[in-house]
């Protein structure tokens, strides 16, 4: 009995052994056969999968019906199909197509003349590796003192007074030299100056720009009407800034009567300003951060600024001598925009600080006047 059992077991474990072996090698031999056998397109014969293969990769291409060229043909005429292939100028998004590019030739791109707003200004390489405040100040106040045109004086008849006569050329100058275009608009009485203040600048330049036939635009916060004229100027309820205020947004609302000045001189319908001038009381480094960002120097001929250097200003900061080397990189953004210094006037009544300490007996306030040598209105 215990035979038979041990009989049956070992029949049936030897019938377990056989099929595996069986199935183990038909699995080897369906393999040899795949890795073994031809290609299809190395007999000449495509099949429908690698036809579809062949389409799609011919089109990818730009190339015309791939069985055009046999397949058995040599490298050159795969060759001479590709050298008609141009990679275009720029590719798809993804990087992975590749077009054929016609050849053109008409007309060149279209440039645009107007500049693309940026969202942060170039910074001017250190003055020293040491990044100390005494060099950055010294490079600044050595820019700023040292002009870069020369311009030469107003006649005897000319119309025009430089503003604030407390020294030799007064502290607000304008260029009157014949190589720019400033003296033959105001001669036919076509030139525009806006004045950026808050009410208490003095306005002798303003106002003998307006009589010798310049229109002219004041802004001041602080009048109770939105628009007046008086004495051959605009006076108007605005104050510029380097943001326009956001009326969804309660803390902001009551400083509706601040735009910036790309703003202002959309809603006027004004494409140039011959002169803008800028006393702002320390705000200057923003606004003029935003007229670089967005663009805006291209409209001005000339610029008359009051800078403040008894602190950092409005929103800007960081240690001192990075403020030094962001008031340098602003001016320097000028200069990239073709303005060039002729004037500056420092006042000696004002207090000796420059960031808040005496630096190379700095005044605490300087006047520049920079004329765009480019501008053509």
């Amino acid at each position: 009995m215990w035979r038979d059992r041990l009989t049956r077991g070992l029949a049936l474990r030897l019938c377990l052994l056989l099929t595996a072996l069986c199935v183990c090698l038909h699995v080897y031999l369906e393999l040899g056969e795949r890795r073994g056998a031809p290609s299809p397109l190395t007999l000449g014969r495509p099949t429908q999968t690698s036809q579809v293969l062949l389409d799609s990769g011919a089109r990818k291409l730009g190339a015309a019906d791939p069985m055009e060229h046999p397949v058995g043909a040599e490298d050159r005429a795969v060759k001479r199909r590709v050298s008609y292939i141009r990679t275009p100028k720029k590719d798809s998004v993804a990087g992975k197509t590749v077009g054929r590019e016609e050849p053109s030739t008409c007309c060149p791109p279209l440039r645009l003349n107007r500049k693309s707003a940026r969202w942060h200004i170039e910074l001017e390489p250190w003055a020293s590796d040491s990044h100390t405040l005494e060099e950055e100040a010294g490079r600044f106040l050595s820019y700023i003192t040292t002009p870069q045109v020369f311009c030469a004086p107003p006649s005897p008849e000319s119309p025009v007074v430089q503003g604030g006569q407390e020294g030799p050329e007064g502290r607000w100058a304008v260029c009157l030299d014949s190589r720019y275009s400033l003296a033959q608009r105001i001669h036919i009485q076509h030139c525009r100056v806006y004045s950026l203040g808050l009410g208490m600048e003095d306005k002798t330049l303003e106002r003998s720009l307006a009589r010798a036939g310049c229109e002219v635009h004041c802004f001041d916060p602080s009048l109770r009407h939105a628009h007046l004229q008086e004495s051959d100027m605009w006076l108007h309820r605005l104050s510029v800034d380097w943001r326009d205020p956001n009326p969804a947004i309660p803390a902001q609302r009551q400083h509706s009567n601040t735009k910036k000045l790309a703003t202002i001189l959309n809603d006027f319908g004004h494409r140039q300003v011959d002169v803008l001038k800028a006393d702002m009381e320390s705000a200057e480094w923003k606004i003029l951060e935003n007229l670089v960002l967005e663009g805006v120097l291209s409209s001005v001929g000339q610029l008359l600024l009051e800078i403040h250097l008894h602190w950092a200003g409005f929103e800007v900061g960081g240690d001192d001598p990075s403020v030094v080397r962001y008031w340098f990189s602003l001016l320097k953004e000028l200069e990239r925009a073709h303005f060039r210094l002729f004037h500056y006037h420092s006042d000696p009544a004002k207090p000796r600080l420059f960031l808040h300490r005496n630096i190379l007996n700095a005044t605490s306030a300087y006047t520049l006047g920079w004329v765009n040598t480019q501008w053509r209105p």
